[in-house]
Order: structure tokens, then sequence, then C-alpha cells
């Protein structure tokens, strides 16, 4: 097991470096001038010429690929040309909010996905499979930043229950900082009243994240345990005398996990890669607000950090099913 991991690791070089020409090769071949756009519209060919020098623009693109390459082994991912500031340190400081954001809409979806699949499964053509379909089928449909301003709306306009945008309030302290999850935070230091607020800045923005990945969990967990239902050896612990919950949960639950841990496992990086719609509807500053700004004011070099970083977080997760696999099927562990 330990040299599958270290090989998969190795593996995530190639992949990255691979992935790292791609992305400098399509930002630097885009039109527009980077440093025509810090320099402001007034600045004079001499203020340009420095601009481009500062930031490396004015070198040939492969020079300037391989000076970002040894910086990014050297742990220098660049300067930002719209916050001026290094782009690792930015990544640091905006990546906390997407990942408090992305764990929490994957909590709703599989804390409510896993039992709704498994419930509709086994009750299935009754009155919950047709409500969970039909939600399965609008989750999978509906848009997330559409999704997000009907939230607001609900919860904002008419009901006033929730904050409309944001992390925090403006006019709070935000929690003392440990791990940057603004709710794991309040809960180290006791701050009850910060963990409510943050809560409540975080609930509209997961739901709206939430709703796909949950239609998909559960209409996988559903297809999955009516496949493992109608297995041979279900029929015999049945025969056997053995309950039916404890055939639902140890036998019939772990084997229709296998299938559900992929969805798992790549919804992660989808929902870290859709951040954008709903971190802008939401004003959520994170990764893909961050990224967003980047793009607007075409600076390359955040747009190429933050999709090494989510590249990263992807096959990282993938590695984390993968050693899943053996806690739920012992077929894999043993192979």
């Amino acid at each position: 097991m330990i040299r599958y991991v270290i090989r998969r690791l190795l593996l995530l070089v190639p992949m990255l470096l691979g992935l790292s020409v791609i992305v400098f090769a399509i930002a630097r071949l885009l039109p527009g001038d980077p440093a025509a756009l810090a320099a402001g519209p007034n600045a004079t060919p001499e203020v340009l010429a420095s601009v481009q020098r500062e930031f490396g623009l004015d070198k040939p693109i492969p020079l300037q690929y391989w000076d970002y390459l040894t910086g990014l082994v050297q742990g220098d991912w660049g300067v930002s040309i719209f916050t001026r500031r290094p782009v690792f340190e930015d990544i640091v400081t905006f990546l906390p909010a997407t990942l408090e954001l992305v764990a929490a809409a994957m909590l709703i979806a599989i804390v409510l996905g896993i039992p709704l699949g498994l419930a509709a499964a086994v009750w299935r053509n009754g009155v919950l499979d047709y409500v969970t379909r039909t939600v399965s089928l609008g989750g999978i449909a509906m848009p997330r930043f559409f999704l997000g301003l009907l939230l607001q709306l609900c919860f904002v306009t008419w009901l006033d229950i929730l904050p409309l945008s944001g992390r925090f309030p403006l006019i709070d302290l935000p929690p003392e900082e440990i791990t940057g999850f603004y709710t794991i935070d309040s809960l180290l230091t006791g701050d009850w009243y910060a963990l409510r607020v943050s809560l409540a800045h975080l609930a509209l923005p997961a739901l709206a994240m939430s709703l796909s990945p949950l239609a998909t969990i559960i209409r996988m967990m559903r297809a999955s345990t009516i496949e493992v239902l109608q297995q041979d050896y279900i029929m015999t612990e049945r025969a056997l005398g053995l309950s039916s919950r404890l055939i639902l949960f140890k036998y019939v639950l772990k084997n229709a996990m296998t299938s559900t841990l992929t969805v798992i496992g790549l919804y992660v990086s989808w929902l870290l890669g859709g951040t954008v719609l709903v971190e802008t509807v939401f004003d959520w500053p994170g990764l893909g607000l961050y990224a967003t700004q980047a793009i607007l004011s075409q600076d390359f070099m955040p747009v190429i950090g933050v999709t090494l970083v989510i590249a990263i977080i992807y096959l990282l997760s993938m590695l984390i099913v993968d050693l899943l696999y053996g806690v739920f099927n012992p077929k894999v562990r043993s192979s």
C-alpha cells in the first residue's frame, strides 16, 4: 500500500508539469497586454517598458516559462499584477475560504445524498423515490448561479433571515485565525457568536453548490443499491434469516458505496473549479473570486497558480478515494 501511494505521488510531477505548460501557453497566447492594464491607460512607453521588465513580460515566452518553472520549484509562484503581491501568498490567503465552502457543500451532499439514495432504492417506486428522482433531475439541470440568486431572493429579500453576501460582516472582527476556516476557528476559540455568524454566511453559498453533487450522489447511490440488492449473496443472507437492517447496513451499504466514492472524489475537484460563479454571486472571498479578478485584469500568474492548486487537490482527492476503496471493498484491499 505504501509503495502504491508513493508511486501515485510521483506521478503528480509529470501531470503537473504538463498542465503548467498548457496553461502557461494559453495564458500567454491570449490577446491583450497585462502590462498595459497594470500601467494604466495614460502610461508612457517608458512606464510600460518598466512594468514589462518588472514582471518579466519583455522576455520570449519559452524563457518566461523557464523562469516561472525554476521559481516554482523554489517556492516562487510569481507576482500578481493586480494585487502586487506574491501569488503564493494570495493563494494561501484565499484558499481556506474556498476549501471551507467546498467542504460544507460536500458535507451537505454526502449526509443527505447517501441515506436518501439508499432509502429510495429500498422503497423504490414509492413516494420518497419519486420525490428524490424529481429533486435529482432538477438539481442536475439547474445552474448553480441561478439557484444562488433564487436563494438570495427567498432567504434574504423575502424572509430576511440570512445575510446576502460575504464571509463575515465588515463591522465585526472574524475569529482568531488558526486554520483559516472560520467555523473551525470559532469552535477552537470558543467564540460562539462568530460561529453563528460564520454559519449564517456559509449557509446559502454552500447550499447553492451542494445541489448538483447531492442530486448525483442520490442517483448513483440508488442505482448501486438496487444492483447490490439483486445479487445472489444478498438473497442467500435473506434465506439464512438475517435481519433486513443487518443486511442493509453491513453488506448492501458497503458494496454500494464503491461507485459513489468515485462520484464524491470527482465532485470535490469539480466544485473547486466551479466556485467562480457562486463566489461571484455571493461575493465570497475565495479562489474563485480571486481567479475571476485575475482573468478580468489579464493577470496570468494567479490564473496559472489557481489552476495548479486545483489540479493538486483533485489528484490528491482521487488518491484518497482509491485508498477508501479498500475500506469498503476487501477485494480491492487484497489485490
